[in-house]
């Protein structure tokens, strides 16, 4: 592995590996992996001055040593601590950013769950799909995709309901300091249906830091499910951008939440392109410590008469800092929309902060929308109630933060994923 030291270093030698890999491109993937790739080098690492990344620096991270990920060759014992036994389907497992078959089960039949590396499709496919709607206008989408390679495909078949969920567990081995690039592409045909879960977990005791990208797009009555979890990890910095286009009628809903981590951003964008579609997005975000969360939210509202409904709400503790930036864009042709967006935090320590901009731009003028963020503190009533019927100030506190999560965790609809996040959430609290 090469050691990476410092934000020109690390550039110069991602630019390294890309070059010495783009022989292994052909065709359409070449082109887009180069078009990509300057697109990065054009941009380069984000800095404050950006505005979408004004509330979180990347500099002192992006400063530190780095060795770009290979395969590791793990078993099934060394992964046992970093899967869930509560959480029982489909389970697929990335190990530095790359599946490895030997320690996934798939419990689906092909065809109804069709899972291979992109180099297994169609030119048309590639093009219809790959890297079509993400903007490469972000320097950290861009560069994840100029290395399409590893790219993993879950095309989910026609007229198909995948019964059992599928659980996409991203294991990062940080020996020493890892840098990965996971890339995810999901295709749910016509007529399919699907819950999906990501979750990311971290092995050892160094930096991991992860540039993850998931491209979801849904056919006509496609139904998928969305979950994205990050349990609270030490020394692990996460971008990751999820990338949704409705191609048709159809329905989508997406819970992210956020536990811990040292530095994490959320991108979860929505293009609503096509009529009769709808959308629901779901965020819940704990910080403690120094740890800083920023999730950023874009739903476009391209064509007319779709529906998208945005709750995130955060619980910020320590010096930590949160971030919510949300966009709704409603553009001239899309009448009839209904677009709806709120934000609600609570500060349980006087140096913790939040920045939070939720943002609309309409340009059509038959539509429904409204949006709202607010930041407060516990309520000392219920909490002087509580404490009256004899639990602690900790207890109280965290009951309260509890029933205040509430409003996102009764969305998750796979019951073993939301006993588990009740229970980590208790943890954290």
């Amino acid at each position: 592995m090469e050691s990476l030291v410092g934000n020109m270093d690390l550039k110069e030698s991602l630019k390294q590996q890309w070059q010495n890999a783009l022989s292994n491109f052909s065709g359409i993937l070449n082109q887009k992996s180069v078009s990509a790739w300057a697109e990065f080098d054009r941009l380069g690492f984000p800095t404050t001055k950006n505005e979408e990344w004004k509330y979180t620096n990347l500099s002192s991270v992006l400063k530190k040593e780095f060795h770009l990920s290979t395969t590791k060759s793990l078993t099934a014992s060394d992964i046992e601590p970093y899967l869930f036994p509560s959480l029982v389907g489909n389970i697929l497992v990335l190990v530095n950013g790359v599946f490895d078959s030997d320690l996934s089960s798939i419990q689906a039949g092909v065809n109804e769950l069709e899972v291979k590396n992109i180099s297994h499709f169609s030119t048309d496919f590639i093009d219809k799909y790959f890297g079509n709607k993400v903007s490469v206008k972000d320097a950290f989408t861009a560069l994840n995709t100029a290395k399409p390679q590893e790219t993993l495909v879950l095309r989910i078949q026609k007229g198909k309901a995948v019964t059992q969920p599928i659980y996409i567990y991203y294991l990062n081995t940080a020996q020493e300091n890892t840098f990965v690039q996971p890339r995810i592409l999901i295709v749910a045909e016509e007529n399919s249906e699907a819950k999906i879960s990501e979750i990311h977990q971290k092995n050892g005791e160094a930096i991991s830091f992860t540039n993850s990208v998931t491209e979801i797009y849904l056919e006509k009555d496609a139904h998928v499910t969305y979950y994205k979890v990050l349990p609270n990890t030490d020394e692990t910095y996460h971008v990751g951008t999820t990338q949704v286009v409705h191609l048709a009628k159809s329905v989508f809903s997406a819970t992210t939440v956020s536990l811990g981590g040292t530095l994490v951003r959320n991108n979860l964008n929505i293009v609503l392109d096509a009529e009769h579609c709808d959308s629901t997005l779901y965020g819940l975000y704990v910080t403690n410590g120094n740890q800083h969360i920023d999730n950023h939210t874009m739903v476009d509202h391209a064509k007319p008469n779709c529906l998208s409904n945005e709750l995130y709400k955060g619980v910020l503790n320590g010096k930590s800092v949160g971030v919510f930036n949300g966009k709704i864009f409603v553009r001239e042709d899309a009448q009839k929309t209904n677009a709806f967006q709120s934000n609600k935090n609570i500060l349980l320590s006087g140096d913790a902060a939040m920045n939070t901009k939720p943002q609309l731009e309409i340009f059509a003028d038959d539509v429904k929308c409204s949006h709202g963020a607010t930041i407060g503190q516990l309520d000392d009533e219920p909490l002087f109630y509580l404490r009256s019927r004899g639990l602690s100030e900790a207890s109280a506190r965290a009951l309260l933060v509890t029933a205040f999560a509430q409003d996102v965790i009764e969305h998750i609809s796979i019951e073993p994923l939301k006993a588990l996040l009740v229970e980590k959430l208790g943890e954290v609290l």
